[in-house]
């Protein structure tokens, strides 16, 4: 299983509209990929409210994980829109 950790670049964390973003953005992957808090459980990157749900705030770390053969590049475009808390998913790492 690939793995990423990367620390919520967001200042407001993986609310609202930063969710919204990552959410799409895992989505747009074509891989199946979870998010969790470093202590907690996966759930589903690719579900809003799962997202929401983990209350991760600014500056908080995160894992991203997939065991899809070719996670590997998606998992460092998740990582970099995470930490740096971009708007959009980076096309290249």
């Amino acid at each position: 299983m690939a793995e990423r950790r990367a620390n919520v670049g967001w200042a407001e964390g993986l609310h609202a509209r930063p969710a919204s973003i990552f959410v799409r953005a895992a989505t747009a992957t074509g891989v199946p990929v979870t998010i969790a808090k470093a202590d907690g459980s996966p759930v589903n990157a690719a579900s809003m409210l799962a997202v929401l749900g983990l209350g991760a705030q600014g500056g908080e770390e995160i894992v991203l994980a997939s065991d899809a053969e070719d996670a590997e590049a998606a998992l460092d475009r998740l990582a970099k829109l995470v930490a740096e808390g971009l708007e959009e998913l980076p096309e290249t790492v």
